[in-house]
């Protein structure tokens, strides 16, 4: 009889025993297995990011037409060429925003879970750091850059690097000074030293006013063509497209030049250039 209730009891304390020493175990492989969840969405996060990064390189050598009949042509066929790739980049640019702001949210999510099964204080955790560490601008990609107000300025919000505006300046104070040589050839080094420059269009066509003042026609179009190219839409476009015109016709190439000087109003209707233009048309006998 005692041996009856002995068993019932010892079986009893040992089911107790046993669910005590288990009761941890589960808890523990249940931590495991969420700290387990959470570097598969670790490693998922590496893979978009690598992927992204694939994103950035290049295919191969770039296939650029940029032919064309005269000057005009050209010009045409660089502003497609310029609306093909800020299209491209627009694109590109909303998919990165799209991967920052997903891998943003799943880094703080991440973040609030551990410190969660850590046990600290969720209350304490401050705002995700952005991915990457830059803040993208709100309602919109970044991918169109503000034109300057006024020739040789940068928009407010654009970043120079060191020493853009001082040196532009420099270059722009020696051409007004008439030393045309020197204003040339400090306009060219700041396009060497600063390329991308938000200043590059206004620096291009005050290096052919430059070389103007030289006498040398035939590189002052060129610097107005490149002033031109570089923003087809910029504050010194107008101006560099008319001062282009009339080197054309300076070095005889009349009907190249009527030609461009017509786009003038067609383009920039309400540009102050637009009279410079239908004069020097004019000029030259335009039909």
């Amino acid at each position: 009889m005692r041996m009856r209730s002995f068993v019932p009891a010892a079986a009893t304390a040992l089911s107790l025993a046993f669910a005590v020493a288990i009761t941890p175990l589960k808890a523990t492989a249940q931590d495991q297995q969420t700290l387990a969840d959470i570097r598969q969405e670790l490693t998922i996060l590496h893979v978009e990011i690598q992927r992204l990064k694939r994103e950035m390189s290049t295919t191969g050598s770039p296939q650029v037409n940029l032919s064309g009949n005269s000057v005009l042509d050209r010009v045409t066929a660089i502003e497609e060429e310029l609306q093909r790739l800020t299209a491209q980049t627009e694109q590109l640019s909303f998919k990165v925003e799209r991967v920052v702001q997903d891998g943003t949210n799943r880094i703080g999510d991440l973040e609030f879970r551990l410190v969660e099964l850590e046990g600290g204080d969720i209350s304490q955790l401050g705002e995700t750091t952005t991915l990457g560490g830059v803040d993208l601008p709100e309602g919109g990609t970044g991918a169109e850059p503000a034109l300057p107000a006024t020739p040789g300025s940068a928009p407010a919000d654009t970043e120079l690097a060191v020493g853009e505006q001082r040196d532009f300046d420099a270059a722009k104070a020696a051409l007004d000074e008439g030393s045309y040589q020197a204003a040339a050839e400090q306009f060219v080094a700041f396009t060497l030293a600063y390329p991308g420059s938000p200043l590059t269009s206004a620096a291009e066509y005050h290096r052919g006013k430059a070389l103007d003042g030289l006498g040398d026609t035939r590189e002052a179009a060129r610097a107005y063509l490149a002033a031109f190219s570089a923003n087809p839409a910029g504050q010194t476009a107008p101006d560099a497209l008319f001062e282009l015109g009339a080197a054309l016709g300076r070095l005889g190439q009349t009907s190249q030049a009527c030609v461009t000087l017509s786009e003038v109003g067609g383009r920039f209707p309400a540009s102050e250039a637009v009279a410079a233009a239908e004069a020097e048309r004019a000029k030259l006998a335009c039909n």
